[in-house]
């Protein structure tokens, strides 16, 4: 039996909204399709050396209601980053919440418009501890 990995599926109530934090992240527009007759999206955002890995967007046109207010029991996505401090930073200069900062100069947490987690694992050996990540509090639940 042959398995290959296609995408990770998320319902988003705010597509451009979610779009726009996803690239945020670094990541593109690999794939879109509208389905009038369905009345909704499928948005594929990827890495762009990684397009074999995308996140699937699913928007409901006319609301989702079934969208729970935590997504926590769905775990979380992971994307490794090349520097975290950089990358935490560049996301904090744009209003996005460290949930759980890298204080280990490894790993933090964030959430998307939708709640849904995201961690970011350093590339390679962890980053030297250093301010203000290593005093940092976390905020929320990760």
């Amino acid at each position: 039996m042959a398995l290959k990995y296609l995408h990770t599926m998320v319902r988003v109530k705010d597509l451009e909204a979610s779009i726009a934090f996803y690239r945020l992240l670094g990541m593109q527009e690999t794939r879109r399709m509208d389905h009038e007759k369905g009345r909704f999206s499928l948005v594929f955002m990827a890495p762009p050396d990684q397009p074999e890995c995308p996140v699937e967007l699913t928007y409901n046109w006319d609301g989702d209601d079934a969208l729970p207010s935590d997504s926590r029991h769905f775990g979380h996505l992971a994307y490794s980053v090349s520097d975290i401090y950089a990358t935490c930073q560049h996301l904090i200069d744009n209003g996005v919440t460290l949930n759980r900062p890298p204080r280990d100069g490894r790993m933090a947490f964030v959430r998307s418009p939708d709640n849904i987690s995201i961690e970011l694992l350093q590339e390679g050996n962890a980053l030297a501890p250093a301010e203000p990540w290593s005093s940092m509090e976390s905020i929320g639940h990760w």
